[in-house]
């Protein structure tokens, strides 16, 4: 049966090509208001009302109305403003389905994370900042200063494609990986922290990895109480969501040395002002929201749509379905 897709993804010339030649079964329609950032909300449009299947960014309320929508691929790893539960309630009595894009960012999220933590067991960022600034020598400093992650301890906050991805990457490194989740689990790749053992776990971590989601019960999650419970020294990565920091608790954290360094990829507000005091926070190294990032996004995108199209039509399960 021919599907009406709805689209509002600005793509590259070649993911054009390939989402019209991978859906040339059915009929392709483009918003107006289509936009090239998986970051933007989609504005409503009049022709969503027609579609089958959405694929962007669509706008909240447009998927409420439209009684014939089947299913939702949302072009992010991020679907907070899907999380609701009128969303979720509505899907649901429809029979109707949300999947979300965590497949294609959570190699780049997961390599980005593990790049940070082998530049700040490596002594990379000090010897960049030399060679920046006074070319100075620090030989004895930063070669008795460097570590190793073998044998070191783990802690990710959230336990989805990234944190999969990243145990996965962690394996040869020999570290201790536990991953919290609220919800209780078993996983052969990681020890599952439940959230009345998290102070202790806080308290073992080397590192700790927050890939949590926004979402009310997230909001602030890593604040005063639970930075303190952090073991002195340990090295705190964002690659969530800024929502769930209170950053004050993070630089003031990061001002009195008992947490060693904090690498952050998302912050509030995006982008951060240039007088934020996380930009002078004593070892805090800030990316611009990409950790995400990849040369060949828009095309992983389309093929991870078409994968998930291939199965819609054949009746199968699809990946990283969220409602």
């Amino acid at each position: 049966m021919a599907l009406t897709i709805w689209t509002n993804g600005i793509f590259t010339p070649a993911a054009t090509q390939l989402l019209h030649e991978g859906t040339s079964a059915h009929e392709i329609v483009t918003s107006v208001r289509a936009s090239g950032s998986v970051l933007n909300a989609g504005e409503t449009d009049g022709a969503f009302q027609m579609a089958d299947v959405a694929f962007g960014q669509p706008s909240v309320s447009d998927c409420l109305a439209n009684q014939r929508l089947k299913w939702v691929e949302v072009t992010s790893a991020g679907y907070t403003r899907y999380d609701t539960s009128e969303f979720s309630k509505t899907f649901c009595a429809r029979k109707a389905i949300l999947t979300n894009a965590s497949g294609v960012f959570a190699d780049p999220c997961a390599q980005h994370v593990l790049a940070m933590m082998l530049a700040f067991a490596r002594q990379i960022l000090p010897s960049h900042r030399d060679q920046l600034t006074d070319q100075s020598w620090h030989y004895d400093e930063r070669r008795y200063h460097s570590r190793l992650l073998t044998g070191q301890t783990v802690l990710m906050l959230g336990f989805g494609a990234i944190g999969r991805r990243l145990a996965e990457l962690l394996t040869p490194f020999h570290v201790r990986s536990l991953a919290f989740r609220r919800r209780a689990t078993v996983s052969s790749e990681v020890q599952i922290v439940a959230e009345a053992e998290l102070a202790e776990a806080l308290g073992l971590a080397d590192h700790v990895v927050n890939i949590l989601p926004d979402n009310p019960s997230t909001e602030r999650f890593m604040g005063p109480e639970r930075f303190s419970q952090m073991k002195p020294g340990a090295r705190f990565y964002n690659v969530g969501r800024g929502t769930t920091v209170d950053q004050g608790a993070l630089v003031a954290a990061l001002r009195s040395g008992s947490l060693g360094a904090a690498y952050l990829d998302v912050t509030v507000p995006e982008p951060l002002p240039p007088d934020h005091a996380l930009w002078t926070a004593p070892n805090c190294f800030i990316t611009p929201h990409t950790a995400g990032g990849r040369h060949d996004q828009d095309e992983a995108l389309v093929r991870h749509f078409l994968a998930n199209l291939a199965c819609f039509e054949k009746g199968q399960e699809l990946r990283d379905r969220v409602v």
